[in-house]
């Protein structure tokens, strides 16, 4: 596979449309069959590979930041009696193991976008099935927080992985079925082993879709709906749109660098020294500076260039397996640009969209498969919304005093806990980084926020739980080489499950069991025989020859 590239804008989209009509935007998937990302394969029946996603993922990110006049979206097809027959047979099983979970984990993660948007930003997503949703197409419209099926006798819905491919709907179907819709368990273990699933009011009945309308009388239901939800959809005041510019990006073979974040990759230890540079000016006043900087104030910009190097590292670097993460400017500028954010989170949409894509963003670090290591040093700024970085981390070193040999006279590191830090940021656990870090320790929570906006040296970070060692300029070399080496001496695959059930802990929710426990058994089941051998399931699909199972429970 080429190297993929996560930018793009609707003047580049070869798969969707995105039109508006005052409160109302309308999705059109109409996949291009021959824009495949790879040769080898057409993307029939309005299948999709990571192109498509990728568009999508584009397009309901416009939605949040371009048109803050939608209140509803209808996500719907370009196809005749076709909505969406879900991943591409032919792609998966000619990828390998490691394109299949990003493709997967990338997938998700645009499907909670979706519903991100639904529950905390006033645009409500309507599924508008004018044909069969099949596979990974009724998980797009698992993802909607309404389902229309048009009743026309031969349109259905299905998740017919299991019976037709011996794999799992990887992109959180068997979850929603049963947490977010309902569904009953009997009947939803009826469903997913039933290839061409159901329709009509039987759909209806089980709680599959929330209506099933003739055609004659689809594109007045379709818009009645839509303006229904637009009217109760409760979106925030504001100033104008922003336009989400194109990101400025350098790309070289062992470097990626944007404005305010970089990735330095150092290609025999497997590691990418990343850093985030903090605010160079002081915040806007208020949200009028906020609205005249657009695209590029800083807690926006740095979203957006985290957000891409992550997916860029995790999608054509899947060698570089140690993260090392660092920090450089002003803390107090940090906290700043925090505060203007969350003082008017509540009251106008655009503070509220930059905070929910800094959260989403830092939860797509969490579930990335790769081992973190923070490193706090002299002219670090970790505080706040930086501090996350450092909190999200499996492992953090912060040093005790300053390098004498380098720069004596510098300041110690600090780290500072901010408002950011208390709630605005939680995890896919719905716990914030710090409650997660000191889950079942009430007095060490309540000890680091007494702690609040106070900068703490390497001593009382310590002391506090908030670092993992704080080595001293003599020890500090010899302590991060041996952390950062030891990563690459393990085995790959024991990291990531070893990272993945560390970084989560207490309640599970829907997206704790998408990607810890229905991601991790998708990616077992992919890697058997039975899936993915010679004469399993995915190779044999559409051959006419049937799988040759090992009937062995394991």
């Amino acid at each position: 596979m080429a190297h993929v590239e996560f930018r793009t804008c609707p003047a580049q989209y070869r798969h969707w449309r995105l039109a508006t009509d005052g409160p109302v935007a309308t999705l059109t998937m109409d996949v291009d069959e021959q824009g495949g990302l790879a040769p080898g394969y057409e993307l029939k029946l309005n299948s999709y590979d990571l192109g498509v996603d990728i568009e999508l993922y584009d397009a309901v990110q416009r939605l949040r930041f371009e048109h803050p006049q939608v209140r509803a979206v209808v996500v719907t097809s370009g196809k005749e009696k076709i909505f969406c027959a879900g991943a591409n047979i032919r792609m998966l099983a000619a990828s390998s193991h490691s394109w299949k979970v990003n493709f997967c984990k990338f997938t998700n993660e645009t499907r909670n976008g979706i519903e991100d948007a639904t529950e905390n930003s006033g645009q409500t997503y309507l599924a508008a099935l004018n044909g069969t949703a099949s596979g990974g197409g009724y998980e797009l419209a698992l993802a909607c927080e309404e389902i229309l099926l048009v009743d026309d006798r031969s349109s259905a819905v299905s998740l017919p992985e299991l019976p037709l491919l011996g794999v799992l709907p990887g992109t959180g179907g068997l979850t929603r079925v049963v947490d977010k819709r309902h569904v009953r368990r009997d009947l939803a273990d009826y469903f997913s082993t039933k290839a061409e699933g159901l329709s009509g009011k039987k759909a209806v009945a089980w709680k599959l879709v929330d209506a099933a309308v003739p055609r004659v009388r689809w594109k007045e239901a379709v818009e009645e709906r839509a303006v229904a939800l637009a009217s109760t959809a409760s979106r925030l005041p504001g100033g104008v749109a922003i336009e989400l510019t194109p990101l400025q990006k350098s790309r070289t073979a062992d470097s990626i660098t944007y404005s305010h974040v970089s990735a330095v990759i150092d290609r025999d230890r497997a590691i990418a020294e990343i850093t985030v540079t903090g605010p160079s000016a002081d915040a806007p006043a208020s949200m009028a500076g906020v609205y005249a900087q657009g695209a590029a104030f800083w807690p926006l910009a740095v979203a957006r260039e985290l957000d891409d190097l992550i997916l860029d590292l995790r999608t054509n670097e899947t060698e570089i397996g140690t993260w090392v993460l660092r920090t450089s400017g002003f803390a107090e500028r940090v906290l700043a640009h925090d505060a203007l954010l969350l003082d008017n989170a509540g009251t106008d949409w655009l503070a509220n969209e930059i905070v929910l894509y800094l959260k989403r963003t830092l939860k797509r670090l969490d579930v990335t498969s790769r081992s973190l290591i923070a490193l706090i040093e002299p002219g670090s700024c970790f505080a706040g919304s930086l501090l996350e970085l450092a909190l999200a981390a499996d492992r953090s070193y912060m040093l005790f005093g300053v390098f004498e040999d380098a720069d004596p006279e510098a300041a110690p590191a600090a780290l500072t806990v901010g408002a950011m830090n208390l709630g605005p940021l939680p995890m896919g656990n719905g716990l914030t980084r710090l409650q997660t870090r000191f889950f079942g320790d009430e007095a060490g929570l309540a000890g680091v926020e007494k702690a609040f906006d106070e900068p703490l040296a390497a001593e009382e970070a310590e002391k506090l739980g908030l670092v993992t060692f704080a080595p001293d300029d003599i020890d500090w070399e010899e302590e991060v080489r041996i952390a950062v080496e030891e990563r690459s001496a393990f085995s790959p695959d024991a990291l990531t499950g070893l990272e993945a059930n560390y970084r989560f802990v207490g309640p599970e929710t829907i997206e704790t069991k998408i990607f810890g426990r229905l991601t991790a058994w998708q990616n077992w089941i992919f890697y058997r025989p039975n899936a993915s051998g010679p004469d399993g399931a995915l190779r044999a699909y559409g051959t006419g020859k049937r799988a040759d199972f090992d009937r062995k429970r394991v």
